[in-house]
């Protein structure tokens, strides 16, 4: 009788890190206010390095070989698009601003909390009944900010004042993580909180295979990403890496009403995208690929214009400059509460990074010349 053909691969996702980024996804951490989320990623990676640190604003960082002169980042970043309390009504509706590019034709309908001073309160986007919006010949209304707000069951200001909410308090909403059939998992905030789930993992198996590395790594989980880079611009001047391995979500383009000519063609279950710009070292991005290619681990390409909208341009343009490479996984609808991604192609970044990093030495070469 023929052999078995080789058994499965062990997944490399254990229950507990399952657990954890169950956990991870359902806590909310909007930009400017990461902190909660920040103290589950620490206390979940504290056992796989040396030390760490945060920063003024919040950036958390592990270190592995932190007396190392040669310093190697992995980075992610840990906030979520939410919006903020901007004006409560006589009547105690709210109306709101946005905090990062969260997506206003989604809201209505929608259930959020809002983190006031008194700890989370349910609320909801009211939106008038489909007979009251159409009238006749009439445009049917759509949302827009500024005709969007929230209703907490308050029926005056003073009534949502006395609920802890305030101005500047910040909603986020309440969908949290959820598994599809096919190995899909769904969540808000997978923009990138799998980010710094990734990064976790690659430290989690470092310290669990005994692998020894011959430079300090830095895993980084940087804040206020999603309102211009912010967190990684002042951490990147902080630790004046060698070399940064950014990793972030990019585009599912096989999705409708997504243009391929213009986003590329990246799916969902076909391993992690690698970019090609300006700010991406040409021969890391080299190293990467071959590293896959040995491994092999399937990855796609794509290609950024002037920038990839990613940390990776804070740590490419930091200092006297750093070489960095973009590390993206497929994700299907962004910045909605639904935000889809593959079982597989988790593990596969995992792995690429993980196997990249035991690659990777300081007489690694990378200059052009």
């Amino acid at each position: 009788m023929a052999k078995e053909t080789k058994a499965k691969e062990k997944s490399i996702l254990t229950k507990n890190a399952l657990f954890f980024l169950k956990n991870y996804l359902n806590n909310a951490s909007p930009t400017g206010f990461e902190s909660s989320g920040q103290k589950l990623w620490l206390d979940y990676i504290k056992p796989y390095v040396n030390s760490y640190f945060t920063d003024p604003y919040g950036t958390a960082v592990g270190i592995i070989n932190p007396h190392e002169k040669f310093k190697v980042v992995i980075e992610a970043h840990a906030d979520e698009i939410s919006w903020f309390v901007n004006y409560i009504t006589g009547d105690g509706l709210i109306y709101l601003k946005r905090n990062g590019g969260v997506d206003h034709q989604i809201a209505p309908g929608k259930r959020v909390f809002i983190h006031g001073k008194k700890g989370p309160v349910k609320a909801v986007f009211g939106w008038p009944a489909i007979h009251t919006r159409i009238g006749g010949a009439e445009k049917e209304t759509q949302p827009k900010v500024e005709n969007l707000f929230l209703d907490c069951g308050a029926r005056s200001k003073e009534e949502v004042e006395a609920l802890g909410i305030h101005i500047g308090s910040v909603a986020t909403y309440e969908e949290g993580f959820d598994e599809l059939a096919y190995d899909y998992f769904i969540g808000r905030a997978m923009d990138n909180r799998i980010g710094g789930f990734m990064i976790a993992e690659v430290a989690r198996l470092l310290k669990e295979n005994r692998k020894k590395i011959p430079y300090g790594l830095y895993i980084v989980n940087a804040v206020q990403e999603e309102i211009g880079l912010r967190g990684a611009e002042m951490i990147a001047r902080r630790i004046r890496p060698d070399i940064a391995l950014i990793t972030d979500v990019t585009h599912d383009t096989t999705t409708p009403m997504v243009n391929k000519k213009i986003e590329g063609d990246v799916a969902c279950g076909k391993g992690p995208s690698l970019a090609y710009g300006p700010a991406v070292h040409n021969k890391l991005l080299e190293l990467v690929q071959q590293v896959a290619e040995e491994k092999n681990i399937p990855v796609q390409l794509r290609t950024v214009s002037r920038s990839t909208g990613t940390d990776t341009e804070s740590f490419a343009y930091a200092n006297d400059g750093c070489p960095s490479m973009l590390i993206s996984i497929p994700l299907r609808y962004m910045h909605t509460t639904v935000e889809m991604l593959h079982k597989s192609d988790i593990e596969n970044t995992i792995r690429l990074m993980y196997e990249t990093l035991l690659t990777l030495t300081p007489k690694t070469k990378l200059s052009y010349f």
